[in-house]
């Protein structure tokens, strides 16, 4: 059979990348077939090096609220760069997406902008350990908080696709004031905290997690953390890297009314373009160089294309986000409803404008419940919507995502889709 240029594409970028790609989960190693090589991005659709369409619910994992390449970022973004793209100094453009931020989430008093949701988690913890003088730090299994050193322990996205349970070449030094316990579990985490007292600098979590599938918090979670860190005098981290804005234009802080002591932001808050961010209570911010002792740099950090992207992103947030999110519920119910006509044991979650396909009967609460789910149809279906027009995230533990570009014309023809594929499911698709 004949190579699609993908195909050869893939093979020339094996011989000069690891396995073909700049991050794991693109490989398609956990559903089969080589990976899409794209082209261009418009509204909510991407197309390939072989001329193909597709409905987009990777969206670049989430930035791109607006969808691919909307006028207004577009915009911003080449105005910017025509005024330079770079400089190692400050720019007005930090400052007003700050104060665009701290709008919309109170919580944050001060700000440090970086360039990943990676460095804002790993600057947040030494922050937290600075602040409070203590060492530890608790995370929840199968939550991704970046692949700092630390954070490597039972993460999720994709260390859980390629199946590790923890990365070879991190030292084990590194990881051993890190604690693990189960998501939406409170007495697990009330316990390793009494195990522990005095020496817990900060638990860290993702309020509505996103990188084992998505997985909301269960009633009563994120307030009995909040009380936790309270008592035991530790700080509660909020990794809204991935909810920041996609679950609420506040984030999930605002959803379910809990303020954090800190947050980490990435993705959508760049438009697209890579940056991140980490800021909270201005006692505990003031500990960031070169106002305090805790030193952090970036070079890059607070870019002015990234700024101008985030500007005009969150400038547009009011109106996108309703957009986004009713695509999302629209797909959801109209997925969940095929599965019960075709007989296919599935659940469906949806938070704002983000949802995943669980294939299994057995309730999704955590990450140990999200690996009994099928990931073997997981592949079958993810297969035959690609044949379809769709493209979801490679992966059984990574989100979906939905714009404002996704009209019910695209949302009608996804949930079609998923009907043809699950009506076909038990004889193979």
């Amino acid at each position: 059979m004949k190579q699609s240029k993908s195909e050869r594409l893939f093979d020339e970028a094996c011989r000069v990348l690891p396995g073909g790609v700049s991050s794991p989960v693109r490989g398609f190693g956990a559903v089969g077939g080589s990976p899409l090589f794209l082209e261009r991005g418009q509204g909510s659709y991407v197309y390939d090096v072989d001329g193909n369409r597709y409905i987009d619910y990777v969206l670049s994992y989430g930035p791109l609220l607006m969808g691919h390449a909307p006028e207004a970022v577009v915009q911003a973004i080449c105005e910017a760069a025509a005024l330079g793209t770079s400089f190692g100094a400050p720019s007005e453009k930090e400052t007003r997406l700050a104060r665009l931020v701290m709008r919309r989430m109170p919580s944050i008093e001060m700000i440090r902008f970086v360039n990943s949701g990676t460095e804002a988690c790993m600057s947040a913890l030494r922050l937290a350990r600075a602040y409070t003088g203590c060492n530890k730090i608790i995370k929840c299994e199968g939550h991704y908080h970046g692949h700092a050193d630390a954070l490597l322990r039972q993460a999720g996205s994709g260390v859980a696709t390629l199946g590790l349970q923890d990365s070879p070449g991190v030292p084990v030094l590194s990881i051993q004031d890190t604690l693990v316990v189960p998501f939406n579990d409170l007495d697990a985490m009330e316990r390793v905290l009494r195990e522990h007292p005095g020496d817990v600098a900060a638990i860290i979590v993702e309020p509505v997690a996103g990188n084992m599938g998505v997985v909301p918090p269960a009633r009563g979670y994120l307030q009995g953390l909040r009380a936790l860190t309270t008592a035991h005098r530790a700080l509660l981290i909020f990794d809204e890297v991935m909810s920041g804005f996609r679950v609420h234009p506040g984030g999930a802080q605002a959803r379910y009314k809990v303020e954090p002591d800190l947050t980490t932001l990435g993705k959508v808050i760049g438009g697209g373009l890579p940056v991140g961010a980490y800021g909270g209570r201005r006692d505990v911010m003031e500990w960031v160089a070169p106002k305090g002792p805790m030193y952090q740099a970036g070079t890059l950090s607070g870019n002015p294309l990234a700024m101008s992207a985030g500007i005009a992103m969150l400038e547009h947030l009011d109106e996108a986000w309703p957009a986004a999110r009713q695509a999302a519920r629209d797909i959801a119910s109209g997925v969940q409803a095929a599965a019960a006509e075709h007989g296919t044991p599935m659940q469906v979650h949806q938070v704002g404008a983000m949802f995943s396909c669980f294939f299994g009967d057995a309730p999704v609460s955590d990450f140990r419940s999200a690996k009994r789910c099928d990931a073997e149809r997981f592949a079958r279906v993810f297969r035959a919507l690609l044949r379809r027009g769709v493209y979801l995230p490679p992966s059984q533990f990574e989100a979906c995502f939905t714009s404002s570009a996704h009209g019910g014309g695209q949302v009608q023809r996804t949930v079609e889709a998923f009907g043809q594929v699950l009506k076909r499911l038990p004889l193979g698709v």
